[in-house]
């Protein structure tokens, strides 16, 4: 059979094989860089740091979870959609037991490892969100969660490398915490934006099934 005889490409095929392949890329680098922010977080003393590396092994595990669960049906993806979004909570509850710990005593970070760590956070979350925005519309709630985590990790890094400044400045450890409580809100606001996006999932895989109509029969 010739090449012209060939039929052409399933669209919806190609975009899932190009999903499962940035899934996985984004993962590694993931998962990488969890040991290199966690190492820094713990000799600098940061919570903010703290929490964002554990945000990277987290981030790890809702695209390994992709990867495995994309050729789903719907009803499932939504399941595991809500799952994520309760995952995107599991670094802000540490950030704010962190934060209660330290809350009578907060010693300010060292500067400068906060500063290159979050730098070099910034390249990995950026590539990472950069990579998924293209296919974040073709994995349904579980897709979004994940360009949801890195888009928000952007934003909690130049969060942290302003709130090294202003440590600097001041020479406390307050700003650490309220850095603590901004992650908290990001992580909510992502969390809540998944679950909905599953919620929708559900709806349509019930009308798809005919349930939708059932009370009509």
């Amino acid at each position: 059979m010739s090449d012209a005889d060939q039929p052409p490409p399933d669209p919806v095929a190609v975009t899932a094989s190009r999903l499962r392949r940035i899934v996985l890329i984004v993962a590694g680098l993931n998962f990488a860089y969890f040991f290199v922010e966690f190492t820094v977080a713990l000799t600098a003393g940061s919570v903010s740091l703290l929490a964002d590396s554990v945000d990277f092994l987290e981030d790890t595990s809702v695209n390994l979870l992709i990867f495995i669960a994309l050729g789903w049906p719907m009803v499932h993806r939504s399941v595991m959609g809500k799952v994520m979004s309760l995952l995107i909570l599991g670094p802000a509850v540490l950030a704010g037991w962190e934060a209660i710990e330290r809350f009578s005593h907060p010693a300010p970070p060292h500067v400068l490892p906060l500063v290159l760590a979050s730098v070099g956070a910034i390249v990995i979350n950026g590539t990472s969100a950069w990579l998924l925005a293209g296919v974040r519309h073709h994995g349904g709630s579980l897709s979004r969660a994940a360009f949801l985590s890195a888009r928000n990790d952007v934003l909690v890094n130049v969060s942290i490398i302003a709130m090294a400044g202003l440590t600097a400045w001041t020479n406390s450890g307050w700003p650490d915490l309220i850095l603590g409580c901004f992650i908290i809100v990001l992580a909510v606001l992502a969390a809540r934006e998944v679950w909905e996006a599953s919620e929708e999932e559900r709806l349509a895989a019930k009308a798809l099934s005919g349930e939708a109509f059932s009370d009509d029969d």
